[in-house]
Parts: structure tokens; sequence; C-alpha cells
């Protein structure tokens, strides 16, 4: 027991078991949270706190990031929905904990390398480097909510059967998945302004 809740309580929309996940990537164990929460929703209390976003349970962040463009914003009763229906997709796909598959997405989908501008006199220089583990989380959680999205827009397939095959995909670092191919991207324009 845990906060007073049951183990039972507390797993991601009563099945999935976030304490079974492992994170393969060292640097980004701190920055993905999988502290179990009662409810997905923390009524932005980390808003305005400088790096609070990494107490954040990792599927909330994941729910926030598909709430946002045009139709979902603000509705996270229907981003909730939508990342409910995609687990239950990716369980039945796999036969995999989502949440493991999603810790997966992430890492592959985050790039280790960016370019950034630098002004020397009057002219810019692009320049490498290293992302920061914090950014690399983020950009992977946008990048795969992006992708389902653009996947799910004029298509007969649901955007919680788009967000299943994005982080599936990522998971298995194919080059087919939005985010992973935005990785490759900007990690090969980095390699070339080192």
């Amino acid at each position: 027991m845990k906060y007073g809740f049951t183990k039972e309580e507390l797993l991601v929309f009563g099945k999935y078991d976030p304490s079974e996940v492992q994170i393969s990537d060292p640097a980004l164990e701190s920055y993905i949270c999988l502290e179990p929460k009662y409810v997905l929703h923390n009524h932005g209390r980390h808003a305005n706190t400088p790096f609070a976003k990494q107490n954040v349970f990792i599927v909330e962040r994941l729910i926030n990031k598909v709430m946002r463009k045009g139709h979902n914003t603000g509705k996270k009763i229907l981003a909730y929905n939508i990342v409910k229906e995609a687990f239950e997709i990716i369980e039945k796909k796999t036969k995999k904990n989502p949440i493991q598959l999603l810790v997966d997405a992430i890492i592959n989908a985050g790039p280790r390398e960016e370019v950034v501008r630098l002004k020397y006199g009057g002219i810019a220089v692009p320049r490498a480097v290293d992302t920061s583990s914090s950014r690399r989380v983020d950009i992977a959680l946008r990048n795969i909510a992006e992708g389902a999205r653009r996947a799910a827009f004029k298509s007969k397939r649901s955007i919680a059967q788009c967000l299943a095959d994005e982080i599936i995909a990522a998971a298995n670092n194919e080059s087919r998945s939005y985010a992973v191919a935005k990785k490759e991207e900007v990690e090969r324009v980095a390699k070339s302004a080192r």
C-alpha cells in the first residue's frame, strides 16, 4: 500500500502495472516518472515550477501532448480516452505492457544531438550541441503525438489506432515512425554541423 491505496488501485487505466517497467537508458532514468498516480490529472500544479514536469507521470504527459492542437485543445477526458484505447490496442497487438513500449518509444525517439545557430560577427554559423535529457523526453512525446495526429488526419483510422501504431513503431526503432524519422533527420543535420 502506497499513499493509502492498494496496488490494484494504482494500476494505470486499472490494468497496467508501472512498477514492472524498465528504463534502459540511464540518461533518461530520472526524467521519466513511473511513480503511479491514482488519477492521471495533476491540474497543472507543476506549470510554474522549473523542472517540475519530470515529476509528472509519463502517461499523463502523453495525455497532455495528445490534448494539444485544434479539436482536442483542453479536452483532457477525450485525450485520456484516446490514450486508454491506444494502450488497449498496443496490448492486443504485442501482448506486452504498453507503458514499457511507451518508455522504449521515448528512448528511441528522443534526439541525442541538435543544431543551434551561433552568431559570429554578422554571420550565423550552425553548431551541433548535445540535447539535454529533459528536452529529449519533451521532443519524443511531442513527435509521437504529432505523428499520430498526422497519420489520423483525413484517414479512416482513428487517432487511437494511429497513436498505438506510432508507439509500437517507435518502440521497435522503425523509421516508418514519424518520431524516429524526425529524430534521425535532426541528428543527420547535427552531424553535418559538427
